[in-house]
């Protein structure tokens, strides 16, 4: 399988993926996570892990991802508040007929919810 590098700025280093890893999920789409009880909006996808080694290790290792599938940044919100989270393809699944998220730093990159899922702002779009 042919293999490629890219920075991730997470992990501070080159990281190694194969190159016809397919993505689920797309910038916009709106996920909730299997396991636990929070949903999100992506806004960037790793083609595989490319977060820190520390963190990896810090989860369970019962319950730890495969490191070889696309990863994704969302904005995330729960009945406690709102952050970024980190997620393996593996424990998220689509979620936009639940409705908008509520976080704060989403309007700074999408436009308004519309169909299930959010566009990118103007002018952030190649």
């Amino acid at each position: 399988m042919e293999r490629a590098s890219f920075f991730s700025p997470q992990a501070g280093r080159l990281i190694d993926a194969p190159l016809r890893m397919k993505a689920r999920f797309a910038i916009g789409d709106v996920v909730k996570h299997l396991v636990y009880d929070f949903r999100g909006v992506i806004f960037d996808i790793d083609p595989v892990f490319a977060n820190s080694e520390e963190w990896f290790e810090s989860i369970p290792h019962e319950v730890r991802p495969e490191r070889e599938q696309p990863y994704y940044h969302l904005l995330a919100e729960n009945g406690e508040g709102s952050y970024v989270a980190y997620v393996s393809q593996q424990n998220l699944q689509g979620d936009g007929e639940s409705g908008p998220v509520d976080h704060p730093s989403i309007e700074q990159l999408f436009e308004e919810f519309d169909g299930g899922r959010y566009p990118l702002r103007r002018g952030l779009t190649h």
